[in-house]
């Protein structure tokens, strides 16, 4: 007997049965997460009552920016890089991560960084393209955010990424472990691999001067208090 007509007879094998209702199930998954990382997310200038939340949004808050705290915040970033402790305001935070690595390795004779060049775009497509950095220092804990553009066969949401959570030391150092992570509206902290994989290209370090990596690995203690991310030096 053929397998066609076993099949005919028999209807289909469990095997297929159980391989068509995990794909269903696949299926199923990526269309409600994308339909999630696309939902807008709520911006507020401060997060609302706890009673007064919709339990359904997420909400996003912006920190402070001040393109004026660059002097001082690069005159800290020098000061930590010949190992000492130093603190930063968020503003302080953005506008250091708003310049071009470039920038931060090699800054000018007058400590100010040098103008970016201009480059052209790459001529490839760019599937997700992030926006500069942001932070946001609040209750003993720190908010990283960047705009992303996603580009997916030619359409190009764009959608806030966001993580807060604070510093905890492993073997290797301190690191900022998120409590929270949303791609848009996707909660990812609940997709454990995905969220190490998003957080480690968010706040990679490589684009890091070796100085400030170095001065990192002796850190004695990271914390946040008021609005101040304080680096201490052994």
């Amino acid at each position: 007997m053929s397998a066609k007509l076993d099949r005919t007879l028999h209807g289909p094998s469990l095997t297929e049965v159980v391989l068509g209702a995990l794909l269903s199930l696949l299926i199923g998954i990526a269309i409600g997460a994308a339909l999630l990382i696309v939902r807008p997310v709520v911006t507020v200038k401060e997060l609302p009552k706890e009673a007064d939340r919709d339990p359904k949004a997420v909400y996003y808050v912006q920190g402070a920016r001040d393109s004026s705290k660059l002097r001082a915040a690069l005159a800290k970033r020098k000061s930590f890089g010949e190992g000492q402790s130093v603190s930063f305001t968020e503003e302080e935070l953005s506008a250091l991560a708003a310049l071009p690595a470039v920038s931060l390795a090699n800054p000018g004779p007058d400590g100010q960084p040098p103008a970016a060049k201009s480059e052209k775009a790459d001529a490839g497509v760019a599937t997700v393209a992030p926006g500069p950095l942001n932070f946001r220092l609040r209750d003993g804990k720190m908010q990283v955010s960047a705009p992303v553009t996603l580009n997916v066969l030619g359409v190009a949401p764009k959608v806030i990424l966001q993580a807060q959570g604070s510093f905890v030391q492993e073997e290797n150092g301190y690191v900022f472990v998120p409590d929270t992570f949303h791609l848009g509206s996707l909660p990812l902290q609940r997709l454990p691999l995905a969220s190490r994989l998003i957080r480690d290209k968010l706040l990679s370090t490589e684009a890091v001067p070796d100085d400030v990596k170095a001065s990192w690995a002796k850190l004695a203690g990271v914390s946040i208090e008021g609005r101040t991310l304080k680096l201490t030096m052994p």
